[in-house]
């Protein structure tokens, strides 16, 4: 049994506990001592982190290859269209390579916290919400998707983690749970077993000397 902490990170916050620079850190809202992001969310990001002390649970959250679905909130610039929902399902090309096929739908603007400071927003320029659910982490991936299929993301929230939500969590706050990290069966190599005919030969062979 491990223990994680669910937190919503709040925009402009780094997923690290100290920067030379003096800019807000995990550090400022969680005081509790060697516990590490499980994975990162980028400083203009906002929602989910989770944060353990299980080596082995943070790998296992963090690598893209146990595929561990990631949901995103993202509000884009302009209506955001079928067929840019179609080219994020179909997966997009981006300079360093195309991504899996994603679940990506238009949703309405979520009940979340207003930001601070608030988007910039262009007059007589609409903008959309659209649900983007990915289970690979390359750099800035997101918003580089939604900027490949024409609509660029003004602000950026994740909002799960496999079954782990930000839920009623307001910006700083986090709650923790207990985890059952289940344990990878290792596989066992069985001899192949001979056939009958081949046993026959090998005591045949075995009486005649």
């Amino acid at each position: 049994m491990s223990e994680i902490i669910i937190f919503n990170k709040p925009f402009q916050v780094l997923t690290q506990f100290t920067d030379s620079e003096g800019r807000p850190t995990l550090g400022n809202y969680i005081k509790q001592k060697g516990v590490y992001a499980a994975g990162r969310l980028d400083y203009d990001s906002e929602g989910l982190l989770i944060l353990t002390s299980d080596g082995q649970l943070q790998h296992q959250l963090a690598n893209p290859k146990f595929k561990l679905e990631k949901t995103y909130w993202a509000q884009v610039e302009g209506e955001i269209t079928g067929a840019a929902l179609q080219k994020l399902r179909a997966g997009v090309e981006l300079k360093d390579g195309r991504t899996r096929p994603a679940k990506a739908r238009a949703i309405k603007t979520p009940a979340i916290w207003p930001r601070t400071p608030p988007i910039r927003e262009r007059k007589n320029q609409p903008t959309s919400w659209l649900e983007l659910k990915i289970s690979e982490g390359k750099n800035r991936q997101v918003r580089r998707m939604t900027a490949a299929v024409g609509f660029p993301t003004l602000r950026l929230i994740r909002a799960a983690i496999g079954n782990w939500h930000i839920e009623k969590l307001q910006p700083g706050e986090f709650r923790t749970e207990e985890v059952h990290l289940a344990t990878p069966t290792p596989k066992t190599t069985e001899k192949p077993r001979r056939s009958s005919q081949a046993k026959r030969r090998n005591n045949n062979n075995t009486r005649r000397r």
